[in-house]
């Protein structure tokens, strides 16, 4: 039997399982890859936040990092949390000598605005992540921090992307599902334009979407995908998992990164 294509998450641990490298791995096996993680900081986290984290050793995610590429190899990477300065530029040394898309999701607050990346990392991230990327995938408030131009509307998107681009990935996604109306993205290289729609779905139950489209992003590219076809495929997926999140604990509920394998277990009556 022939291995699927392998990915890797570089990216914190969800204790609540809706994001982090729980939601990666989820979203990898789901579109027919096999995952694999290099942890890079734990959280305490639920779906009402996050009460703690803690950032691992440099040590500790170069020796997961080399394990895993030295010996089975990877086909795309996914970056999430980094968390640390320190942390963030040892991981772009190690994609720098790594041959494969890299798609970066350049996590800064989570969604119930925690703050997951120190202030001090920020040039770290702009200086040697981002040239890394061949996809970042950044939301509004990600492209705020990262270039301080601030989305009020979707004309808006495109100064964002070129803010982006300025600091060298070769494609940027500007995720403008926090303005108003439909779900509206923005994929350019500052050349080619893609302007991918959803609608806006009822459900309030969106924890794990940006780690998820991420990896699905990944996932689509180990495939062999081009870049656009990679993210159109990858949007479909999350509108779906969004259509289906669900309520879990006293907060909000993870998106369903299992939609396409059919009902949840619970659902399908007994054994």
């Amino acid at each position: 039997m022939q291995a699927p294509p392998r990915v890797l998450t570089v990216a914190g641990s969800d204790s609540g399982g809706g994001a982090g490298i729980q939601a990666d791995l989820k979203t990898m096996l789901a579109l027919g890859t096999h995952g694999m993680s290099v942890v890079t900081a734990v959280t305490a986290q639920n779906s009402l936040g996050v009460q703690d984290a803690w950032p691992l050793p440099v040590e500790a995610v170069t020796r997961q990092y080399r394990s895993v590429v030295d010996d089975i190899g990877v086909e795309a990477v996914k970056t999430g949390m980094l968390a640390t300065a320190e942390l963030v530029e040892t991981v772009a040394g190690l994609l720098a000598a790594t041959d494969a898309p890299v798609v970066v999701d350049p996590v800064g607050v989570s969604k119930h605005g925690d703050t997951l990346l120190a202030p001090e990392a920020l040039d770290a991230m702009r200086t040697r992540l981002l040239p890394a990327a061949t996809v970042v995938t950044p939301n509004l408030a990600e492209a705020a921090y990262l270039t301080g131009v601030h989305v009020r509307d979707e004309a808006d998107l495109r100064r964002a992307a070129a803010a982006v681009l300025a600091h060298g990935p070769r494609w940027v996604l500007i995720k403008g599902g926090h303005l108003p109306g439909d779900a509206v993205d923005l994929l350019t290289d500052g050349t080619e334009e893609h302007w991918l729609r959803a609608p806006r779905l009822a459900n309030r139950h969106t924890h794990g979407t940006g780690c998820t489209l991420a990896s699905a992003i990944a996932a689509r590219l180990a495939h062999g995908d081009g870049v656009a076809d990679a993210v159109a495929a990858a949007k479909d997926y999350v509108t779906g998992a969004i259509a289906a999140g669900f309520p879990l604990g006293g907060g909000i509920g993870p998106v369903d990164h299992g939609h396409r394998m059919g009902r949840r277990t619970q659902e399908a009556g007994p054994p």
